[in-house]
């Protein structure tokens, strides 16, 4: 029942926040999301989690199957707006990476930026990217996370609930071991600002 709370209130403040959000998304760099899509090959079968406002359609390469899905529908309908003006084919559905819909080994590719700071539990979402990932697929996260830096770190652990109460996002989650824990390999693993942004390749294919 608190988990249910928790993810209805989550929801909530993204919907919120949605008319303000594509102001807040450019705070991802331009050249990160490029780094994002490099490897995305014509022919693949691509799920983007956590669409937002589609901030990344820009980089959607030709050629590939996109799939897109957030969990607040007022998010999904600016981009919608945005879809049709960028022409991009793709597919934009509602739905919470903690309970997909999709078949178990759909996609070849699976691209996440800046998402596991706001799912109310991270390691089942991040277990449910693992099971609709081809074995022979890869997932790719850009995420900001809680910082090594040991006095940084506290910081963001007393400003945190601030920053969940306005926005809905956590700047205190321990990422990476979340992606340990859901059972991924990490193939690579690049720093972009300090220890607070980095990019994961990941393999889903570890079975333990």
């Amino acid at each position: 029942m608190m988990e249910k709370s928790y993810r209805d209130r989550t929801r909530r403040r993204y919907d919120r926040i949605a008319p303000i959000y594509s102001y807040m998304d450019c705070m991802i760099r331009d050249s990160w999301r490029e780094q994002l899509f490099q490897h995305v090959r014509q022919g693949d079968r691509v799920l983007e989690v956590g669409v937002g406002t589609g901030g990344n359609f820009p980089f959607y390469p030709k050629g590939v199957q996109m799939t897109a899905i957030d969990f607040s529908e007022n998010m999904l309908a600016r981009a919608r707006v945005k879809k049709k003006q960028t022409g991009k084919n793709l597919s934009l559905q509602h739905m919470d990476v903690q309970e997909m819909n999709f078949p178990d080994q759909t996609f070849d590719v699976v691209i996440t930026s800046c998402v596991f700071c706001s799912v109310p539990d991270p390691v089942a979402g991040l277990k449910e990217i693992r099971r609709v990932c081809k074995p022979s697929g890869k997932v790719y996260l850009l995420e900001h996370m809680r910082s090594e830096n040991r006095f940084l770190g506290v910081v963001m652990d007393f400003v945190n609930p601030l920053t969940v109460r306005i926005s809905g996002a956590n700047i205190n989650r321990r990422t990476r071991e979340n992606i340990e824990k859901a059972g991924f390999v990490i193939v690579k693993e690049n720093y972009l600002l300090g220890t607070i942004v980095r990019q994961f390749e990941l393999d889903p294919s570890n079975d333990e």
